[in-house]
């Protein structure tokens, strides 16, 4: 299919065609889908204008399905955020591609991403036949744009179209926010004309305790490197609302599969447990709008990987 790289380029790459200036609201799904690391997440927090979906370079940072609600006087897009899917090394990342797949049925529209920085693989090729299959319009999203050259993007944007046909093909960055306007707008241009599906002023359907859970969790995928981020847990075991004092009272208990990641995780003198908390009560302030008071506690519980009881019980099981 052509594409016309001057519009990804542009102040306004939709070319002001007004093709989603259509009578009726219109409501739907949108799947994001894609290899580890894509910029699925951060997509979605840059479309939302928050965060709601926490981010790293680590693989399997995105462990729960979750719908993140984008509501305007016209349209409500249903965004659904999936883990990377990969080649899966245990049980859990069997159950995290379920899971992603899944996400891929009945829904209104898919998006794949594909980083502009990296190789187009045989990760992608895999993805992309999965989706060839399903019936939704396909977009295909070149991602950070922002951190490569326009001659390796065009270069991108050719290997994409030698995947699939595609319905769509944009070139964003979620961290400038060039090109993100021009999703919505392609999204939602396939959306069918219904009702807003969730209330108006709704931004997710993920429980407070597992956005809590995961905020934490976010702050030790960005502190620790090698096996530690994979091997970690985390589940909130008391979420308590002080009215007189405006405050949250938060007890929460670090998962990890042997003694020695427990000592990485809790540092010399209790200092990296600390910077965690302090990292974490920061963001947990903005998301709760009030103090926080956030107690935090290590458990080993071996192999929880590969323990689906275990799994299901920090809720990645589908």
């Amino acid at each position: 299919m052509g594409v016309d790289l001057d519009a990804f380029f542009a102040e306004n790459p939709m070319g002001g065609d007004g093709r989603c200036e259509q009578d009726g609201f219109k409501s739907g799904f949108v799947t994001l889908v894609g290899r580890p690391n894509a910029g699925k997440s951060t997509l979605l927090n840059a479309i939302m204008g928050k965060k709601i979906a926490i981010t790293s370079k680590t693989a399997q940072t995105t462990r729960h399905r979750f719908r993140a609600v984008l509501t305007r006087d016209d349209f409500q897009m249903i965004m659904v955020d999936t883990p990377g899917i990969h080649k899966p090394h245990d049980v859990l990342g069997e159950e995290l591609n379920v899971a992603a797949l899944k996400a891929l049925e009945d829904v209104d529209v898919i998006a794949m991403l594909i980083d502009a920085t990296e190789k187009v693989g045989s990760g992608d090729v895999w993805v992309a036949s999965e989706i060839e299959k399903m019936a939704a319009p396909k977009i295909c999203v070149i991602s950070k744009i922002d951190a490569t050259s326009r001659e390796h993007v065009e270069a991108q944007i050719a290997r994409a179209c030698e995947l699939m046909r595609w319905d769509v093909i944009v070139a964003l960055s979620a961290k400038t926010g060039q090109g993100v306007e021009a999703f919505v707008e392609e999204v939602v241009h396939f959306l069918p004309e219904g009702p807003a599906w969730f209330p108006m002023d709704m931004d997710t359907d993920q429980p407070l305790e597992v956005m809590i859970a995961e905020f934490i969790r976010e702050k030790i995928l960005r502190a620790f490197r090698d096996e530690v981020p994979h091997a970690v847990g985390v589940i909130v075991d008391s979420l308590e609302y002080v009215k007189k004092s405006d405050l949250h009272r938060i007890y929460a208990t670090i998962y990890v599969e042997r003694d020695s990641q427990k000592a990485i995780i809790i540092g010399r003198g209790g200092s990296a447990i600390k910077r965690i908390g302090t990292e974490a009560r920061t963001d947990l302030e903005l998301l709760l709008g009030t103090r926080v008071y956030l107690d935090l506690s290590v458990k080993v519980k071996k192999n929880w990987r590969r323990d689906e009881n275990q799994i299901k019980r920090f809720g990645y099981l589908e």
